[in-house]
């Protein structure tokens, strides 16, 4: 079965300034999987995943070649920022709930895009709440405040802000990095089941964590893509000694 490609990536180079932070990659993240990026700090993964939906346009010096479409259109070209970052959603790393009640957080991206009915609105905030499977925990605190919530809770309400516009594709850049095992866990099964709605792309440190909810997985190193494959393949053969060593513990 030839899977459906959601972002193709062909010799792409970032530069902030006079620094290049990404060096020629290429790659194709299919359609309804889950796809994480691994390596040492600083190796530009994190870099690579703010360019998907164009969050890199707001750092000064930031100079991107090469091409990003998704769903075959390109994602310099005429496209709107705005209806990208719709369809292109991020989670990241703290939870970063704005300081106002779970149900105005939840409603917020679709009252810019447009929608005004009550009805509506709550029809939303219950779906999102619903899809990131903690309605049962806040359906009783929609009017408290956000930052009231434990932090695994304010990263799973992020989620359902991203989801509350229903974007195609979910980025998550290290989004477990500040939480407990147990929040972790509540937030890895949540990503997999995610994964029938969404195309996910995640970042992670942790990689037990890539080899639990992945399907695919690149590792990067000083700006380059050194291996990219099937989640299982790249962790039980990889192809390239630096994976190797990375994996194994050598380095990193």
């Amino acid at each position: 079965m030839t899977k459906t490609i959601k972002f193709s990536i062909n010799g792409m180079d970032l530069w902030y300034n006079e620094y290049q932070a990404l060096k020629n990659i290429s790659l194709e993240i299919p359609s309804g999987e889950i796809t994480a990026f691994i390596g040492p700090s600083g190796c530009g993964k994190s870099t690579l995943i703010k360019s998907l939906n164009r969050m890199n346009d707001l750092v000064e010096g930031c100079k991107i070649t090469g091409k990003i479409l998704l769903d075959g259109e390109s994602i310099y070209g005429d496209i709107d920022v705005n209806a990208l970052r719709k369809r292109v959603g991020m989670v990241f790393q703290k939870p970063n709930p704005f300081p106002m009640s779970v149900y105005d957080n939840i409603t917020y991206a679709p009252r810019t895009h447009g929608i005004k009915s009550k009805y509506k609105l709550d029809e939303i905030v219950e779906k999102s709440l619903r899809d990131a499977a903690i309605w049962d925990e806040l359906k009783d605190r929609l009017k408290k405040s956000a930052l009231s919530l434990s932090g695994g809770q304010q990263q799973i309400l992020c989620i359902a802000r991203a989801l509350s516009v229903q974007p195609d594709v979910l980025l998550m850049d290290e989004p477990t990095s500040a939480l407990d095992p147990i929040s972790t866990a509540k937030i890895e099964e949540l990503v997999i089941k995610l994964k029938k709605d969404y195309t996910i792309v995640i970042v992670t440190h942790n990689m037990q964590q890539a080899v639990r909810i992945s399907d695919n997985t690149g590792f990067f190193l000083l700006g380059e893509l050194i291996e990219y494959n099937d989640t299982q393949q790249l962790f039980s053969m990889p192809n390239d000694k630096r994976t190797e060593d990375y994996i194994t513990g050598r380095f990193g």
